[in-house]
């Protein structure tokens, strides 16, 4: 499975375990980009709606969202279909038709990673207005080192090597990485990067369900991921039960160029 397909057979488990992004980081978007509420918003890989419902939440409802997962499509319609303004179109970025162009403001929460940079940025730009607004945001993923971290750490060496998060870059380089190629698109301005940050405490069941929705887990063979997955829940339940993570968002914002 290519990543962006890992999360279409597990809507339902998507949109209940992954965590919401922050409040304050939607104030930022509206802040930045100064959209009104009849303005036209382009969603990009809007998933299961978590995005989307933020902006809905603040009554921005005129949405038109892309999304390539059928059963994601279906699930984020199904969420929405008491408003005739939100739009769900089930087809990748790259061949849709751009219908409803131009929009005042482009959104991707945690998926604009999946579309080749020099295309996507332009086919953004090509389908916004000239006052329009790029905030594309990810959550990055922090490593934390404690005695629990570190002991699952174990088993991801022993298991799946290439997921030992003490190797990946750090999350500074990551969105360092990203604003540069936001940058060297040179056809948008502006660029801010803003970040958020909250500890988050999991059961080791809950724990474990978030781990499922991953792209990386999911694309490891059934019986490994099983194996590893239980040494991990092993490990939180003799440390008490319960394990915190480090929730980070990263969002970049960015004016087109006319």
């Amino acid at each position: 499975m290519e990543n962006k397909e890992t999360f279409n057979l597990i809507a339902n488990e998507y949109e209940k375990y992954r965590p919401t992004y922050p409040e304050e980081m939607y104030n930022d978007i509206f802040d930045y980009s100064n959209v009104v509420k009849e303005d036209k918003i382009l969603e990009i890989g809007c998933g299961t709606g978590q995005a989307t419902g933020g902006l809905v939440d603040r009554n921005y409802k005129n949405i038109t969202c892309i999304e390539y997962g059928d059963r994601l499509a279906q699930f984020t319609s199904e969420k929405f279909k008491s408003y005739d303004s939100i739009e769900v179109i089930n087809t990748s970025f790259e061949e849709w038709n751009g219908e409803g162009a131009p929009f005042k403001l482009a959104v991707s929460g945690t998926a604009f990673h999946f579309i080749e940079p020099k295309f996507g940025y332009r086919k953004v730009w090509d389908l916004l207005e000239d006052s329009g607004s790029i905030a594309f945001f990810w959550t990055i993923h922090v490593p934390m080192f404690n005695e629990v971290h570190n002991e699952i750490r174990s088993h991801y060496r022993e298991l799946a090597p290439h997921l030992d998060d003490s190797k990946f870059q750090t999350p500074e380089e990551t969105i360092n990485d990203r604003r540069l190629i936001t940058e060297e698109t040179g056809i948008f301005t502006n660029i801010i990067v803003k970040e958020y940050s909250r500890i988050l405490t999991y059961s080791s069941s809950d724990y474990i369900s978030l781990l499922n929705t991953n792209s990386k887990h999911r694309q490891l063979p059934e019986v490994q991921k099983d194996i590893l997955l239980n040494k991990i829940k092993q490990s939180i339940d003799k440390s008490g039960g319960s394990i915190n993570k480090d929730h980070r968002v990263a969002l970049f914002l960015g004016k087109k160029v006319t």
